[in-house]
Order: structure tokens, then sequence, then C-alpha cells
């Protein structure tokens, strides 16, 4: 088996795939709310991802990445026995676990990726664990079984309500609060939007909120600066100063216009190569 081994492919919905990656010493030093940083090829572009698990014995990380321009196609064109150019990590600051107390966990879309092995952190740490995931449809819903394990209770929504309530994340987090339910902190990931949406639910009540950031990198050193942002009016690079910030600190409207500079050459890109459209 070579480095950076392809050895596990699995589809879990339309357009979104799982990976174990042959990649020991990054398996064996990895923590949770670290990432990677994939090269299909010596010339592709660099993708960061979360490790959702590491698997020591094995040597693999699992990745889930979903296929939504260029590079991500070409990575989910591989199939297993496939090797990746290179794979760097792991990046990024741990999440801070703690005994907290009572945690609500969201996770919209592909976000419930990242937010697994922070829910699962937090659990061994003896919090309690309330889950949200949302999703345009059930076809897209991931990881259901595994959040539904680690919280004691999990709900569900979908915008077109084909799962669990119609409506969105927030719809929900606001349910919770207004029931009364105590709340110690948020950990929210997901779209920008999604995030500055539960950042502003939880702001009037003072609940501490962490939100993970999935800004464009290229680097992941801090070096050239593409993933700057600023968090309560100071510069910082999620790469090396994150990836969670303090969701009420984040300046969401830079970071929300900063996530579309490259979208109109990334079509351009994605045009040329299929037939389908972003």
């Amino acid at each position: 088996m070579s480095l950076y081994e392809i050895v596990e492919k699995t589809c879990l919905a339309p357009r979104v795939y799982q990976w174990f990656v042959q990649a020991p010493a990054i398996a064996d030093k990895h923590r949770p709310g670290q990432f990677v940083i994939i090269q299909t090829t010596e010339n592709s572009e660099r993708i960061p991802l979360t490790i959702v698990e590491s698997r020591k014995e094995q040597g693999l990380i699992r990745i889930i990445f979903q296929k939504v321009g260029k590079s991500t196609s070409d990575m989910a064109a591989l199939q297993p026995g496939d090797s990746l150019f290179a794979v760097a990590g792991p990046l990024g600051t741990p999440t801070h676990l703690d005994m907290f107390g009572s945690v609500v966990c969201i996770g919209g879309g592909i976000g419930a990726a990242p937010l697994l092995p922070i829910a699962r952190g937090l659990k061994e740490r003896g919090n309690q664990i309330t889950g949200i995931l949302g999703a345009r449809s059930k076809e897209l819903l991931i990881l259901e079984p595994e959040m539904r394990e680690l919280s004691k209770k999990l709900y569900i929504t979908t915008d077109d309500g084909s799962a669990g309530e119609k409506g969105f994340v927030t719809d929900v987090l606001k349910q919770i609060i207004e029931s009364g339910q105590h709340i110690d902190q948020v950990v929210t990931i997901g779209p920008p939007v999604m995030m500055k949406m539960t950042a502003e639910t939880t702001r009037a009540h003072a609940i501490s909120t962490v939100a993970s950031l999935n800004t464009i990198m290229v680097d992941g050193t801090g070096m050239c600066g593409g993933c700057r942002i600023h968090v309560n009016d100071e510069t910082k690079f999620v790469c090396v100063d994150g990836p969670e910030f303090d969701a009420h600190q984040v300046d969401w409207d830079e970071m929300l216009k900063r996530q579309n500079i490259y979208r109109d050459h990334e079509c351009r890109l994605f045009r040329n190569q299929t037939d389908e459209t972003l």
C-alpha cells in the first residue's frame, strides 16, 4: 500500500464522497478540529478538508468532500487504489474540548463532516449533546446515524420538508432556546450564511457560540493570506489561528464577500469540463 493511497471510497449522498486514505503520520498526530490540504496532482488546486476520523492502527484518515467544482470533480473521479500527490497536515488549531455542560452541535449540509469529530470529543468529556442536522433534502443528509448515537436528542431539518422539520437549523435552535432548555455552548459548522444566522440567534441570549470557518486557503501556513478574516476587528488567518472562532466576533459580511471572489472563474472551469452547472 502506497502513501496517500485511497483504500476505500463511498458515495454518502449525491455529489458527496467519503475516502479512507493511507496517511499514518497524519493519523497518529490528528486531533479533533484539525484539517489537511490535499493535492491530487502536482499542479492541482490545494483543497482544505477536515479530518473526520483517524484510525492510528491502520494508518488511515477519513475525509468527506462534496463535488462543487473542477478540483473536487477531479477528486470524485479517483478510485480505490489511486494515490494522491500530496496530503499536508494535520493543520490548524485543535478544538478546545472541555466539560462545558449542555452543548448544541449544529451541522448544515457537508458541515456535518467536520462537526462529527468535535461532537464525539465533547461527548467523551461528559457533555450532553443536542444535535441539529440540516440539508436541502433527505437525500443530502449525511452522518445522521453517527450523530444520533452521540446526541441525547437529534433534530433534523430540510428545506423541502422531505425529512424532519421543514425549515432551517436556526428555526429549531430558536425553538430549543424558547423552550427554556439551558445551553452552555453552541458549535455551528456549515455554509457561512447559516453560521452567521446561528450567531445572530444566540447573540441575543449571550450563549457562547463557536463556528468552524471554511475559507479559501492555499498554503495552510498563514503565509499566503488567502484565508484572512477579521475577528473582533483583529486580522486572523483561519489556517493557523483557526479554523474555529468565536462566532459573535467574526466579520461575517467580509467573509461572505471573500468566499465569492473566484466563483465566476470556478463556474467557467466547471462548465468547460462538464455539462453541469454549479
